[in-house]
């Protein structure tokens, strides 16, 4: 998949970045990179403390409400931090592997694009995002997974590609999206709710920090960010509202 570098389109000189030059930008992308090493951390920590993974994703994972022999467990119990710690918790190697990849392959274009703190906002805003749908549609249910926030990251750089002129199907971002929307529905045990989440609000993240500015030059550079980050603490707010609303959900 390419796009076309901001400076050169302005120039008249559209250069198109493509697989060949995907792996050399310019700037290294630290967030996407630091990002891949928590995940990674995280997993493999399942693996050394007490219980094993399965028991860290039981403490992290997703779930609106679960009465529990122990006490209930959830968010509607308390337990607000599972919103954004089960978007860094895997269920398997493939699992993680793949996510991991999806996140290199999308960070490599859109964080030198955005900035790195733009780019951090977009990936956290698509996860609470994600978070958000799964409480809405399959609240009882345990996810885990950075694939809201992963979805999110396809959901931003179609914003810019469309911002720059480019077709989304003149890359290969427009099948990435198409294969990984039929995998979502296709295979059971696969979080609907988190995919979907996270792809609409990584789209509205790409709006508000790409196109927006584009269209209102006298907005304050700072205003986009704020706003998307705003727009993050009303979605922690319905998270904990839906999980409220775990014996009658609202989607199902």
């Amino acid at each position: 998949m390419g796009f076309h570098c901001p400076e050169d389109a302005k120039a008249g000189k559209q250069k198109v970045i493509t697989a060949q030059t995907l792996f050399r930008a310019a700037r290294r992308p630290i967030v996407t990179l630091t990002l891949i090493a928590v995940n990674l951390a995280v997993f493999a920590l399942g693996y050394v403390v007490e219980g094993g993974k399965s028991q860290l994703q039981a403490d992290g994972g997703l779930i609106g409400y679960f009465p529990a022999a122990g006490g209930a467990i959830g968010v509607d119990a308390g337990e607000t931090y599972r919103i954004v710690t089960s978007g860094f918790l895997h269920a398997s190697l493939i699992h993680v592997g793949f996510n991991m990849y999806l996140l290199y392959l999308l960070g490599q274009q859109l964080e030198p694009a955005l900035g790195r703190t733009r780019f951090a906002v977009t990936y956290f805003f698509s996860l609470l995002c994600g978070s958000l749908a799964v409480l809405l549609l399959e609240p009882t249910t345990l996810t885990v997974g950075a694939s809201g926030a992963v979805f999110g990251l396809m959901g931003a750089l179609a914003v810019l590609h469309h911002s720059q002129g480019v077709r989304l199907f003149d890359t290969g971002l427009g099948g990435l999206i198409l294969i990984n929307l039929l995998f979502t529905f296709a295979i059971p045990g696969i979080s609907v709710g988190g995919h979907i989440g996270g792809l609409i609000g990584g789209a509205l993240a790409g709006w508000l920090l790409i196109e927006l500015p584009s269209r209102s030059r006298a907005l304050p550079s700072f205003i986009p960010t704020a706003a998307v980050v705003a727009l993050g603490v009303a979605v922690v707010g319905a998270s904990i509202w839906a999980a409220s609303q775990w014996m009658d959900p609202v989607f199902s």
